[in-house]
């Protein structure tokens, strides 16, 4: 895989990297995001400047580079994994050095979700020396944590092969990083769970007793699929996919009788205790309850340890919410190449 090989922006190479994005994610958010991290590093992350890239001065922050390195040097990189996992973001990494200097070129041997081994060389990066410094930790910052991510969503998504299950990740993820964090569980092989509070209904227990109970949560749902009385033409909210958690088998019973729900997350239905195997005896009895009638998501502290047994229970999903909240990053390095004095 291969980006600007020519000076200048290249049409064609933003269009590459606008192509390879989620649906969810503009080039223009994305943008907004490297442009976030390059303020915050280079001295002016204080929220005055007007993050577009003609205002952010991006050499002046950067007093190391330019006291040791001449304008004029140029060189190359060797950016290489120091341990094995899955590489994401390498889209972003690309976006990162075009966005800081267009005429640098970044020639990548493995791409995203391609499996990666200690030593491996992932990529070179030829051009402006000061450009290939100065822009490297944004970058490295970006693809070491997304690689993190994929690597231990590949790792469940593997663990659950043949089981039926998918994971889905959860709204614990870095502020101003969500859309990032969620792309690299794909990248890994899971399923996006909602990306905020705007697109899909999840009742958790704080809703159900700040609402009355269950029953009235859910004809509150209800109401709020209707028309608006003042809305023009009297439009109706889009169907949105509703979840509700739940913790009993009685629960699970009044939302039978109810209707209106599309995902059951059964949380904490499992009792784990150190050396002893999971106990999955309340889990299993409400998937036998639930009987297909509904889609299932089990939730709750659920490891490589323990997301087997819950799956093999019968549930369509498990939500991992470790994936995005305690991710260990990808250890990965960018090392210049020695430049020879005249």
């Amino acid at each position: 895989m291969e980006f600007d090989r020519r000076p200048g922006p290249g049409v064609d190479i933003i269009r590459d990297v606008n192509d390879r994005l989620p649906e969810y994610l503009s080039l223009e958010a994305l943008d907004r995001t490297i442009l976030t991290a390059f303020a915050e590093d280079l001295g002016e992350g204080d929220g005055s400047v007007d993050l577009e890239i003609e205002n952010v001065n991006l050499q002046s922050g950067d007093l190391t580079t330019i006291w040791t390195v001449p304008a004029s040097a140029e060189g190359s990189g060797r950016l290489e994994a120091k341990q094995n996992g899955v590489l994401a973001g390498t889209v972003v990494a690309t976006r990162v050095f075009q966005l800081f200097d267009n005429n640098l070129r970044i020639d990548w041997l493995y791409g995203d979700r391609d499996s990666v081994r200690d030593g491996d060389l992932l990529a070179r990066i030829h051009g402006a020396l000061r450009s290939i410094l100065t822009a490297e930790r944004t970058a490295l910052n970006f693809l070491q944590r997304m690689s993190g991510i994929a690597t231990a969503a590949r790792a469940f998504t593997d663990l659950l092969e043949g089981t039926g299950t998918r994971i889905l990740d959860t709204r614990k993820t870095a502020p101003g990083l969500r859309l990032l964090d969620k792309w690299a569980v794909i990248i890994g092989g899971g399923v996006n769970h909602r990306l905020g509070l705007f697109d899909e209904v999840l009742i958790k227990e704080n809703h159900i007793a700040a609402a009355g109970g269950l029953s009235k949560a859910l004809q509150q749902i209800r109401v709020g699929e209707q028309p608006h009385s003042g809305v023009p033409g009297g439009s109706r909210n889009p169907r949105v996919r509703v979840v509700v958690e739940v913790s009993s088998l009685d629960q699970i019973r009044e939302i039978l009788t109810l209707g209106g729900v599309d995902r059951l997350l059964l949380d904490n239905m499992v009792d784990v205790r150190e050396g002893v195997s999971p106990d999955v005896s309340r889990l299993l009895a409400a998937v036998k309850l639930i009987d297909g009638r509904i889609l299932t998501e089990a939730s709750g502290n659920i490891t490589l340890e323990t997301a087997r047994v819950i799956a093999e229970a019968g549930v369509d999903f498990v939500s991992i919410g470790a994936l995005t909240h305690s991710v260990t990053a990808l250890d990965l390095s960018l090392l210049i190449e020695p430049v020879i004095s005249p």
